[in-house]
Order: structure tokens, then C-alpha cells, then sequence
């Protein structure tokens, strides 16, 4: 089994600047695409982010430019950093990886970090 371990999150002002970190328990991400996703009270589980095995990355329309997916594969972790804030990003961010194949085959989620954002 993996487990993700999530930091990083609080309470920021609007324009303020934030980093998530998604630690994994071995050496996956170098083998498997990564993605951050939110979910904000009362709405559906929402893609922010992804980064590919080949660093390639992508970000919903709501957070590009101001979001930035990166991973050290060295560290086993992912990071989200998230700058100029509004207090629509205010939700519980969850970091994600699906294995597609092995005996960890299956989709796994970090605990989740809660970001609030106040103006």
C-alpha cells in the first residue's frame, strides 16, 4: 500500500501565498502522473492540477498562472504552490495519484489540507 501525507495549508489573507506538500511513502511519482484536486463546502471534488511523469503540467482554467505543480522525485513529493489567492480557492485540497497497474494498483488520496482564504 502508499500513503500520502499532506502539509501545508492554513489560513491566508486574499493575495497571499501558500504551499501544499504530498509526501509518498516510496518512489512513485517518478512512475505515475500526479494530480491536486479540491473541493470546496457544498461542491463536487474539482482537478486543479497535474503533473506528468515528464513534467509536464496542466491546471484548470480557474488557477493557471497562479498555481504551480512540481515534484521532487528524490523527496517522493509533490508540491502546490499556490499564489495570489482569492477566497474562491477557500476548500480542502487533496493530493492524488493513480497506479495503473501492479500490486498497488488502484487510485490513493492524502488526508487532505484545508485553505481558507479571507478577504
Amino acid at each position: 500500500q502508499v500513503q500520502l501525507v499532506q502539509s501545508g495549508g492554513g489560513l491566508v489573507q486574499a493575495g497571499g501565498s501558500l504551499r501544499l506538500s504530498c509526501a509518498a511513502s516510496r518512489s512513485i511519482f517518478s512512475n505515475n502522473d500526479c494530480d491536486w484536486y479540491r473541493q470546496a463546502p457544498g461542491m463536487q471534488r474539482e482537478l486543479v492540477a497535474t503533473i506528468t511523469t515528464r513534467g509536464t503540467t496542466n491546471y484548470a482554467d480557474s488557477v493557471q498562472g497562479r498555481f504551480t505543480i512540481s515534484g521532487d522525485n528524490a523527496k517522493n513529493t509533490v508540491f502546490l504552490q499556490m499564489n495570489s489567492l482569492k477566497p474562491e480557492d477557500t476548500a480542502v485540497y487533496y493530493c492524488h495519484i493513480f497506479i495503473p497497474n501492479g500490486s498497488d494498483w488502484g487510485n490513493y488520496w492524502g488526508q487532505g489540507t484545508q485553505v481558507t482564504v479571507y478577504s
